[in-house]
C-alpha cells in the first residue's frame, strides 16, 4: 500500500491516480470517501461541524482505508495533524486492537508513506486557479504560510519517502516513487 501525503497542490491525487495505473491497484482520495460517507463537501464539514469533527471522521475513514486491501492513498493536506492518524501510520496502518496487534503474524503488505513535498509558493500557484474559492477553503486563513510551515515537519516526521514536486510534471514524479519504492512494493 501506498499513501501519499503533503500539502494542497502538491500532487497527491493526480500522481495517485497515475501510481494507481501503473501498479494495478485502486486509488483512493480519503476526501472524497468522507464527502461520500457525509454526503457533504469537505468545506461543508469544517463550515458546520469544525475541524475537530472533520478530523475525527477523517481518522476514522483513514484506518478503515489502511486496514482494507492495498492500494494507493491520498490523504487530505491536514490528515497527518491529527495524532491518531499519524500512529496508525506509524503502526504500518494496523489500529490499535487489531489481529497483528495482538500478535498474529499473518504477513500485510508493506506501508509505503511518500511525502509530496511541493514549496509555499508553488502550492498557491497550483491551487489558486481552481475556479471555485469554496473548494480550498484554506486558502482564505490569513495564517497559511505559518500552517504549511508547520505541516512540513509532521509530513517528513510519517514518510517513509519524501519525493520534490516543484517544476516536475506528475509523470515525472511517479516514475521517481516507482523507482524508489520498486524493491518495497
Amino acid at each position: 500500500m501506498i499513501v501519499l501525503v503533503g500539502f494542497m497542490g502538491a500532487g497527491k491525487s493526480t500522481v495517485g491516480s497515475l501510481l494507481a495505473g501503473r501498479l494495478g491497484l485502486p486509488f483512493t482520495d480519503s476526501d472524497q470517501v468522507i464527502e461520500q460517507r457525509a454526503g457533504r463537501p469537505v468545506r461543508q464539514i469544517f463550515a458546520e461541524d469544525g475541524e475537530p469533527a472533520f478530523r475525527a471522521l477523517e481518522h476514522q475513514v483513514i484506518a478503515e482505508i489502511l486496514d482494507g486491501p492495498a492500494r494507493v492513498l491520498a490523504l487530505g493536506g491536514g490528515a497527518v495533524e491529527h495524532p491518531g492518524t499519524r500512529a496508525v501510520l506509524a503502526r504500518g496502518g494496523d489500529p490499535p486492537g487489531s489481529p497483528r496487534d495482538r500478535g498474529d503474524p499473518s504477513p500485510r503488505a508493506p506501508l509505503e508513506i511518500v511525502y509530496l513535498h511541493v514549496s509555499y509558493e508553488q502550492a498557491l500557484q497550483r491551487v489558486g486557479g481552481d475556479g471555485d474559492p469554496e473548494s480550498r477553503p484554506l486558502l482564505a486563513r490569513p495564517d497559511l504560510a505559518a500552517l504549511y510551515q508547520r505541516r512540513l515537519g509532521v509530513y517528513a516526521g510519517v514518510a517513509t519517502l519524501t519525493v520534490p514536486t516543484d517544476g516536475r510534471r506528475p509523470e515525472a514524479v511517479t516514475e521517481d516513487i516507482l523507482a524508489r519504492t520498486a524493491t518495497l512494493l
